[in-house]
Order: C-alpha cells, then structure tokens, then sequence
C-alpha cells in the first residue's frame, strides 16, 4: 500500500472510533429513565444512596454529575424519586414521610417499620436527631402517641397477661417470641428503653411487673414462676 494511503488510513481510523463513541456520550436519558436508576441503586444497598455510593454501584450506567446536571442538585433528583435525602431533609419532608407510612400501614408506624423500609425511609437516627426522638416526630406527624406513664401502664399490662400465660415473669426473648404473635404488643426494646435505669431496662421492668402482681395476691417465687397454688395473673 502507498505510504500516503496508509497514513489517510491511520488517520481515519481514530477518527471513526470516535465517531462510534459520540452517540454514546450524547445519550439521552428521560426523567423517568434517571429517576428508576436512582430507585433501583437505592434497592440494591439498601438506602438512600449517596453519590458516592451511586457512582460505586457496578449495575448503574449513570454518572451521579449527570443526575445533578440533569435535576440541579443530587438532592433534588432524590426527592424526585421519592427518596428522602439522608442529611439534608426539611421537618416538613421527614413528617410527610411518616403520615405516608402511616396511611400504607393502616397504624402508627414504629421504629421497626423504618427498619424495614431503609432503602425509601429516613433513618430513626436521623428523626432522633432532628426532633429529640421518634415519639416526638410521631406526635408532630398528627399521630395519636401515649405519653411515657401511659405507655409504662400499657408494658406492665401487657406484662401482667404475658405472665398468665408463662405462669412466670417474662424474659426478654419470651416478649420478642409474644410479639410476633401480636403486632399490638409494645416490642420488647420499647419496653427496655421504658424501664432502662441503673439496674438495666428489662430486670427493672420485672421488678416492676413483680411488684405489681404481688399487690394483687401473685405469689411469685425466687426464680420468677407464679405459686402454683396462688391467685392467677389476669
């Protein structure tokens, strides 16, 4: 071949390279198309994704600059997607959040019900930390919240028909095992945080649930079980 042939080869051959790669970097993607990828990162870690979390994630063809040329702002494109951002939500986005739960469950939603949700719900530190804990941001969602002495009455209820049952005071896995059963039960760590003091939360809490028994003519022994022959719990 010519030596001159051969050079308009070699020239023409990074220049149809390119050629091959332009419609690659003026790929347009729709909103929708932007906002899925975003919602998928966020199933697959778990959470809503930062963008350093969004740009190491293997499965997402998507640049997190593009989200943010695209939408004006990282979080911006996250609140589009119905993703709370992880540290800069306003009080009003973190409320509406719990409302929306709290019409999907049909009930107040509980710390477990976040836990469940990571990936589409703000975390319980982040209510701790903006309203001073998550029965506070309950009752500013409009939620009808126990205050502390009801819901220590309601655990020493709850106890009392829970010791029924065992015909002994309950532990804590035995409370946990209870609760699956029933929804309605305060779970076990709610009871612990209610009771939590020197002695630790769930050996206060027997106490507690000892002493009221006994004031109602419960015979309870040294290990916890109820008399066989005393009056039974309600």
């Amino acid at each position: 071949m010519p030596r001159d042939v051969r050079s308009r080869t070699l020239r023409r051959a990074p220049e149809k390279e390119a050629n091959a790669f332009q419609p690659r970097l003026r790929r347009r993607y729709s909103d929708e198309q932007l906002l899925a990828e975003l919602r998928e990162c966020a199933e697959r870690i778990g959470r809503s994704p930062t963008m350093r979390e969004f740009a190491g994630d293997a499965r997402t063809p998507v640049h997190p600059q593009t989200m943010v040329e695209h939408f004006g702002g990282w979080n911006q494109a996250k609140r589009l997607a119905g993703l709370v951002p992880r540290r800069f939500a306003t009080e009003e986005e973190l409320l509406g959040q719990l409302r929306a739960l709290g019409d999907e469950l049909g009930r107040v939603p509980t710390g477990r019900d976040l836990d469940e949700r990571r990936a589409t719900m703000p975390s319980k530190s982040l209510y701790w930390h903006t309203f001073g804990s998550l029965s506070s941001a309950l009752r500013a969602a409009g939620f009808d919240v126990p205050a502390r002495d009801e819901r220590i009455q309601r655990a020493l209820d709850q106890g009392e028909r829970l010791t029924g049952r065992l015909r002994r005071l309950p532990r804590f896995s035995d409370w946990q095992r209870a609760r699956r059963g029933d929804t309605r039960m305060l779970s076990e760590w709610q009871v612990y945080r209610l009771f939590a003091g020197e002695r630790g939360g769930w050996t206060t809490f027997r106490s507690a649930l000892r002493a009221r028994l006994e004031g109602k003519g419960v015979e309870i022994g040294p290990d916890g079980r109820v008399t066989p022959n005393g009056p039974s719990p309600q």
